[in-house]
């Protein structure tokens, strides 16, 4: 058995780059991957029959220079930084919407906003009629906090 792996190292290293591939998969953050690269220079570099510790130096040197060269530029590529993705409470924050229900002073009614129906309060506690244009300041849970919008 150990014979059939020594003499098929590059089965080793492409079972590793698949693995690093596969791990990759959960995290994003391409670190891996220059790893599943060096792995892979070091199947290519079994298969030309070159020993074990040129294979490692190559699956080193590979890996740092993915590390160095490959990852940032992914990075910079696919991780915009200037564009932020919103969600939950965050994307309420700004939408605008109808009252469904009054808004009491002081108490709460309802908010529809894309389709869905929001517990709501008015923002400065004055009371909003049924109809009227909305704008989310807050959210607190599931409850909105709202200001009317002039028509």
């Amino acid at each position: 058995m150990i014979e059939y792996f020594t003499s098929n190292l590059w089965l080793i290293w492409i079972i590793v780059s698949i693995l690093c591939l596969i791990l990759e998969l959960s995290s994003g953050d391409f670190f891996l991957l220059c790893f599943a690269i060096g792995a892979a220079a070091g199947a290519i570099i079994a298969g030309c029959g070159l020993s074990l510790t040129w294979q490692i130096i190559i699956v080193a040197v590979v890996s740092a220079l993915s590390l160095m060269l490959v990852r940032p530029a992914l990075l910079k590529k696919l991780h915009k930084p200037n564009r932020e993705r919103l969600s939950n409470a965050e994307a309420m924050i700004g939408q605008t919407g109808r009252v469904s229900e009054d808004i009491e002073a002081n108490g709460y009614g309802r908010v529809a906003i894309d389709g869905d129906d929001w517990k709501a309060r008015s923002a400065d506690g004055s009371a909003i009629d049924k109809g009227s244009r909305v704008r989310v300041v807050k959210m607190d849970s599931i409850i909105l906090t709202v200001k009317p919008l002039k028509d």
